[in-house]
């Protein structure tokens, strides 16, 4: 591999358009001094927001206003230090935005205590009144619904004030891991060496050289283990973060407070555990297939990611990629197809890895900005083709929700995140899967045959372990236990044990793999990408069989914004994600599959 570039050295085709958004870093100082007045503004409203029907709706629309510039701040701001992320200009920016975004809030907080002092019958009359405020009756409906957990005026912008604090663990996790660590090189079989950093580390891992493959394992979780200590504290206070604040607000748990957030169940989180702990025989059927086709006398941690399907190309070019996802979600419609185009031809991607950049991908869109921005860090290999697949999802989610609800459901909620997602990956696996014919090119059909596997492993069983992690160490947490290595390790290889059991070998190293996971400090998101992928497999199957009617259903899914709570939007889609049935049609899927590679590979 050649030597990372720096950031002045990326050719700007392959770098997001950020003047889309500011034109200069001076005209974003600008907007943010003009924003940060309008905080004095609001204030203004407080203790007068229900006076009237009139002001009610004029606090409402300032609010909306103020909340869309900031978003569109901490992009900016976001997006340029995540770009080099040992900026410090950009550093600076993105630390400024943390804090504007806690006084925002602050600013506000004194909004929904007073519509709820005011009672719902008073705010039902309101909006009688008010054609203008029409569009807040589902904002209305769940506020009231969360009124227990609303504090005074006071208390909420108190929180809001120390939610910089609180947020701190993560900022710092993320400047460990992503500026401070470095992981040094690895030797392959021929005693070449080869530079490991997170953006690599996957790649090295997908390498057939397994000498390679074991030296990149050690070198990336070295650096891990010596940071063991500080990455425990990190986490421990994010957890007890999230404690405070639902004791405070007086939920029964964090895990209650993070659910209802969504108006989800607690019986969703728990019947995605128990469904994926009854399909747990498919999963080890799986580890069984990988160590057979690897021919391996022990599976190792390190042999996870590696292709098992030999002499399978998986090389991929950008201009490949590219035209591939295009054509792989045709079946979504021209309208579709031609906003995945002009993601390309206006720079919403930043494409390829640099120096300082931060690893891994997202989308990030936000109402008011011209267009949802993509990172990516892209290696020219199938499975990032996938990755950049995965994130367009997402960005049309994004921009079809901006572009179809106003400001105030102008973004979806996080358990309908990855939906949008996954259903572009199945969409795009499909249509690859379609091109080629077991018995025309058998290799390639394993291999996407695997992929499609791993997209399970990875999304269902993998994110379903992390959840269960999760909930048992804010469970240790509330009871007072210690959080730290040695205790979130043991809790970690206990979970590690009943998913693969004797099927892999679990080492000493694999153990630390809890203190790679940044969703953690995003308390109650991981579970999301199970019930997502859950979703949208049902989804893709309903577009494959169902024609348009489903693809406008899947559609009116991605417009809707969260105008009403996220299950309810899904059954108007025509899934209902309160059943365990969802999740084992996918582990249905998943054996089906599973018998598809069989048969291909061994005739069995």
């Amino acid at each position: 591999m050649s030597e990372l570039k720096i950031r002045s050295q990326v050719a700007e085709e392959f770098t997001w358009n950020t003047p889309a958004i500011f034109p200069t870093d001076e005209v974003w100082q600008q907007k943010l001094d003009e924003t940060i007045k309008q905080f004095s503004t609001i204030k203004q409203f407080e203790g007068k927001v229900t006076q009237n029907a009139q002001t009610l709706a004029d606090c409402l629309k300032l609010k909306d206003q103020l909340s869309q510039d900031v978003s569109v701040l901490y992009l900016y701001a976001g997006i340029k230090f995540d770009q080099d992320t040992a900026e410090a200009k950009y550093q600076a920016m993105s630390d400024r935005m943390d804090s504007v975004a806690a006084e925002a809030e602050a600013a506000a907080s004194f909004i929904k205590p007073e519509i709820i002092a005011y009672g719902q019958a008073g705010i039902d009359a309101f909006v009688a009144e008010n054609k203008g405020l029409e569009v807040y009756k589902h904002y209305f409906h769940n506020l009231f619904r969360e009124q227990a957990h609303i504090l005074t005026a006071d208390k909420e912008e108190l929180l809001a004030k120390v939610s910089e604090l609180t947020g701190g663990p993560s900022s710092i996790y993320d400047m460990l891991t992503d500026a401070d660590m470095v992981f040094g090189k690895a030797l392959d079989s021929e005693g070449k060496e080869h530079e490991v950093t997170s953006g690599r580390y996957r790649v090295l891992l997908q390498s057939p050289d397994r000498v390679l493959r074991q030296n990149a394992y050690k070198a990336f979780w070295a650096e891990y283990i010596k940071q063991k200590n500080t990455i425990a504290q990190a986490l421990n206070y994010s957890i007890k973060g999230d404690k405070f604040e639902a004791e405070v607000r007086n939920y029964e748990s964090s895990l209650a407070m993070g659910l209802s957030n969504y108006n989800i169940p607690k019986e969703l989180y728990t019947n995605l555990i128990d469904t994926i702990d009854k399909n747990m025989h498919l999963f080890h059927r799986y580890l069984d297939i990988r160590k057979r086709c690897l021919g391996v006398e022990q599976l190792e941690f390190y042999d996870i990611y590696v292709p098992i399907v030999k002499d399978a190309d998986t090389k991929m070019d950008w201009e490949e990629a590219k035209q591939t996802v295009h054509d792989g979600v045709a079946a979504l419609g021209e309208e579709y197809q031609k906003m995945v185009q002009e993601s390309y031809d206006n720079r919403w991607i930043d494409v390829y890895e640099n120096k300082g950049k931060t690893s891994g991908a997202y989308s990030w869109g936000v109402y008011g900005a011209p267009h949802p921005f993509v990172l990516m860090n892209y290696d020219d290999s199938i499975g990032d083709m996938f990755v950049l697949a995965h994130e367009l999802g997402h960005a049309m989610h994004s921009r079809y929700t901006c572009d179809n609800q106003p400001p105030i459901y102008g973004s979806y909620s996080i358990f309908l995140a990855e939906i949008a997602s996954t259903v572009n990956e199945t969409l795009v696996m499909e249509h690859l899967l379609g091109k080629t014919k077991d018995d025309a090119d058998k290799t390639k059909y394993l291999y996407l045959l695997n992929e499609f596997l791993e997209g399970f492993r990875s999304t269902i069983f993998r994110q379903t372990m992390f959840a269960e992690f999760e909930m048992k160490a804010h469970e240790m947490a509330a009871k007072g236990e210690a959080l730290n290595s040695t205790s979130l390790n043991a809790l970690y290889k206990s979970l590690l044990e009943k998913h693969f059991g004797d099927h892999i070998n679990i080492d000493d190293t694999i153990e630390f793999e809890w203190s790679f996971v940044p969703h953690f400090y995003r308390a109650f998101y991981v579970y999301q990408y199970a019930t997502g992928y859950s979703c949208a497999i049902a989804f893709s199957k309903a577009i494959k069989e169902g024609g348009q009617p489903a693809v406008d259903k899947y559609l009116g899914l991605l417009k809707g914004g969260c105008h009403d709570y996220s299950l309810e939007l899904l059954k108007q889609a025509g899934i209902d994600m309160t059943s365990p049935k969802p999740i084992q049609d996918a582990m249905d899927v998943f054996e089906d599959i599973l018998n598809r590679f069989e048969k291909a590979c061994f005739g069995e």
